[in-house]
This record gives structure tokens, C-alpha cells and sequence, in this order.
């Protein structure tokens, strides 16, 4: 476990950018006008950005020379195959499709294989995949271990994934309608929760007593990793390298999200060892995406991504990546807030719900959290709760809402020093002061998914 001590980072700073400070009336006015949306608050209005820690890591002085030596043919660029080599190096697949970020990645894998009443399980979807299922008339369904759902249980692998429950769906549904699996490193709905390599094995073995196929849904698979040699016995004396090649020794496949733990700001890929999915792949993402060798990059994003990937394999970055955001989780503790616990790898879980207990549900503490902490010090987080996964009964009609009514603070990679992580809980003790007087919302217009996105609201 990382101890508790403020991190020091395992770098120097030689580029800075200036944060502008807002005022109360200010940010009043900003929240007005954004529907009482975070997402629709333009960024030179937010002093601390946790709304995500996707594409807003700070490059590596490598990363941003590899820019000036991509090579931007439009085929056969020579940044592709750098590319290549570093997502074979760990991942040990045959076949390397790039695409400009990981919802591609899901899009064309899952246009190519789901039909109409098919079902995907995973531990959790995020909303993008669960969205990219959906949206093709299939069931995206989640089978996360119990104890995900307990936030007080200090249990070290809580993103694993039930098996009897797998095992229970592929009776129920048929192997013919569950054209694959996934599995979410590390379990980014469930608190950031890292998954077991005894857990990885056994849901391998499952599913390739049925032939499906299994991929993982891999954007933090480096923070994954991390946790397994600090946690489960037998890894603590092997590399980064050497975990994360055996997790993906067990599976067919995997989307990845590069903007995540390949530290840059754009890029993502499928990578596979299936011949004739590829090619099918490949045929989808041309149409859409690019030619197979740029996959609508840059060959200077090839040559970041290719950087990211060596550096994130580190061992004294990942101890600084989990410290720093486990640090914010002790500054809250410590304040009393409630957090899921453990900490994760890349955020830090508030139990909204809990914070907010005068707010019901149906008005959404999580979100009226989310408004409250921008409006009291200009930070930006996110939901996780019942804008972002609250769905309608098909029966009844009503709103169901998930287990969890969370915000999450998602530390972006290399960019806020320990300080910030003080602005952060002060800003909370402020707002816990005051949190009799934070009212819920309603919604008030929404798109037919990922409404978060877009959605207005008002208080009530």
C-alpha cells in the first residue's frame, strides 16, 4: 500500500501555464450560463480541472522532442511502426489498430461484432463503452464483485469480476449472444479499483471454455499493474513490464485509451491477435478513422504515444502517481469526507450521497456536489451517480439509480503539485460548512444518451 506521506514528485517542472482565479459572482454567472453543467464551463473559468484525467496528462521532455521527429507520411510512416513496437513490447498482440482515442477503439471493435440483443459483460462499464454498446441494441452488462459496492471495505482487488455471475449470464444468454467480454482496468465506475491477476486468469479460463472472446478495456493498465505487484502475493519482486504482459497473456485482446496511461493528449487503439477481425477492423476503422498505419493521428502523436508507453512501465513514477492521488484521499479523510476506499489509481471517489444526505436521489447529490465545489472554489469535478447511470424501468417507468452516488476527483498525470491537493480539501472543509444550504436539481433538457455530457439543469 502507498503510504501516506506528502509525495514528492519524481520530476522538475520546466514549463508552467497560468492559472487565472475566478470570483463568487463570477462563477455564479459562469453556472447560469452552462446550465449547471460542468462540462459546459469554458476551462480559462476553472482554477483546479478534475472533471477527468483523460488527454490531460503533462508530456515528458521526450515526449515533446518525439514531436518534432514524427514522421507524417500518410502511410508507412515510419512514427507508426515506433508506435507498433512499444504496444507489442507490453501488450503481446499481433495486430496494432490505431484510432484517435478510446471511444474509436470501442466503436469500431463492438460495430463489428454486436448485433441486436447480444450482451457484453465486464466488471463495470464506463459510460462511453456502455454508451457504444447500447447504441447497437445490445445489453452491456456489469458483474463486478460485491464488495465493489461496499465503500468502507478495505479490500485490495475490488474491481474483480464475479465469475459465477459470468458463468450464470452465458448459461441464461448463450454463448452465440455474447460475441466477447471485457474487463475495465482498473474499474474506473467502481472507484478506480484495481482488478487481481488470480481473477484475470480465472475469468480467462471461463471464458475460453466457451471460445467467447476477452478483451480488456486497458487505459489504466500501468496503475493496474502497480497495485498487483503492491498487493497480491508472488509479484512484488517482478517489473511493470512483466505483470502487465502476463494480464494480457490471458486475454485475446484490448482497447486502450492512450489519453490515459500512455501520458499524452490525443490517441488510442484496438490491439488483437485474431487475423480475420482485423482486417475487419482495419476495413471499419478506413472509413472513419484513417488509413491503418495513422488511424486519424499525427505521426507526432504516434511518436508521443510510443514515449508514453516507456515511461509509464516506471516504477518511481507509478509509486509518485498513486501516492499523490492517495495523498488527496487522506487531506478529505482527514476533513471528513467520505471516499470510497481504498483510494484509487487515478481519482478519489466522494461518497455524495453521504456528504449531502438532505438531497434525495432523484435530485441528484452528486451533481448538486459538483455545483457546490465549483461554486465555492472554482474546481471542476465529475459525477459518477444518477445523471451519469441512472436509466428508466422498462416496466415501470421510473428511474433506477446506480448502487453508488459518487463525485470523482481525477487527478490528471504530472500537472498539480501537492498544494493544489491542499486548495482541494480546504475547498471541501468550506463547502462542508455550508452543505445544509446546497440544494438538488432537476433536469431540464437531455440527450437520449450520455446526457451528462450535455444536459441542462436548474436547482429546486
Amino acid at each position: 500500500m502507498p503510504d501516506h506521506r506528502m509525495p514528492v514528485e519524481p520530476f522538475r517542472i520546466k514549463t508552467v501555464e497560468p492559472l487565472r482565479r475566478t470570483s463568487r459572482p463570477e462563477r455564479e454567472k459562469v453556472l447560469r450560463a452552462a446550465g449547471f453543467n460542468v462540462f459546459n464551463i469554458p476551462a480559462e473559468k476553472v482554477f483546479i480541472d478534475l472533471l477527468t484525467d483523460s488527454g490531460t496528462s503533462a508530456m515528458s521532455d521526450r515526449q515533446w522532442s518525439g514531436l518534432m521527429v514524427g514522421d507524417e507520411s500518410y502511410a508507412g510512416a515510419r512514427s507508426f511502426f515506433r508506435f507498433e513496437a512499444a504496444v507489442k513490447r507490453i501488450f503481446g498482440f499481433k495486430h496494432v489498430i490505431p484510432t484517435h482515442q478510446g471511444r474509436a477503439a470501442e466503436r469500431i471493435l463492438f460495430e463489428t461484432l454486436l448485433k441486436k440483443g447480444d450482451a457484453v459483460p465486464n466488471n463495470i462499464h464506463f459510460d462511453t463503452t456502455q454508451a457504444n454498446i447500447e447504441v447497437r441494441g445490445a445489453d452491456a452488462v456489469n458483474l463486478v464483485v460485491p464488495e465493489a459496492f461496499d465503500p468502507d471495505l478495505e479490500a485490495p482487488f475490488k474491481g474483480n469480476l464475479d465469475t459465477a455471475r459470468l458463468e450464470a449470464l452465458i448459461r441464461s444468454r448463450g454463448v452465440k449472444r455474447i460475441p466477447l467480454a471485457m474487463m475495465t482496468i482498473t474499474n474506473n465506475s467502481g472507484g478506480g479499483q484495481p482488478v487481481s491477476l488470480a481473477n484475470i486468469r480465472e475469468v480467462s479460463r471461463l471464458l475460453r471454455r466457451h471460445r467467447i472472446p476477452f478483451f480488456f478495456d486497458a487505459c489504466r493498465f500501468a496503475e493496474n499493474a502497480f497495485f498487483i505487484k503492491r498487493r497480491e502475493e508472488g509479484y512484488g519482486r517482478k517489473s511493470i513490464l512483466e505483470i502487465a504482459r502476463e494480464m494480457f497473456s490471458h486475454a485475446d485482446g484490448a482497447t486502450m485509451s492512450a489519453k490515459k496511461d500512455a501520458l499524452v493528449n490525443i490517441g488510442g487503439f484496438v490491439t488483437l491477435n485474431d487475423d480475420r477481425l482485423a482486417e475487419r477492423l482495419k476495413n471499419s476503422l478506413i472509413i472513419s478513422e484513417g488509413f491503418p498505419t495513422y488511424g486519424g493521428l499525427a505521426g507526432r502523436d504516434l511518436e508521443a504515444i510510443a514515449q508514453g508507453l516507456e515511461e509509464v512501465l516506471e516504477e518511481d513514477y507509478l509509486e509518485y502517481r498513486t501516492s499523490h492521488v492517495a495523498y488527496l484521499g487522506k487531506l478529505l479523510e482527514e476533513r471528513g469526507v467520505p471516499i470510497v476506499k481504498p483510494v484509487g489509481g487515478h481519482a478519489v471517489y466522494v461518497l455524495a450521497d453521504r456528504f449531502l444526505p438532505h438531497i434525495p436521489r432523484h435530485r441528484y447529490p452528486g451533481w448538486a456536489l459538483t455545483i457546490a465545489l465549483y461554486r465555492e472554489a472554482g474546481i471542476r469535478s465529475v459525477e459518477i451517480g444518477g445523471v451519469m447511470f441512472g436509466k428508466k424501468d422498462a416496466r415501470t417507468g421510473r428511474e433506477v439509480y446506480p448502487p453508488l452516488e459518487m463525485v470523482r476527483l481525477a487527478v490528471p498525470r504530472r500537472v498539480y503539485t501537492a498544494s493544489h491537493l491542499h486548495a482541494v480539501a480546504d475547498a471541501f472543509e468550506r463547502v462542508a460548512k455550508g452543505r445544509d444550504k446546497i440544494r438538488g436539481f432537476r433536469i431540464v433538457r437531455q440527450s437520449p444518451r450520455l446526457r451528462h455530457f450535455t444536459a441542462r439543469l436548474e436547482e429546486v
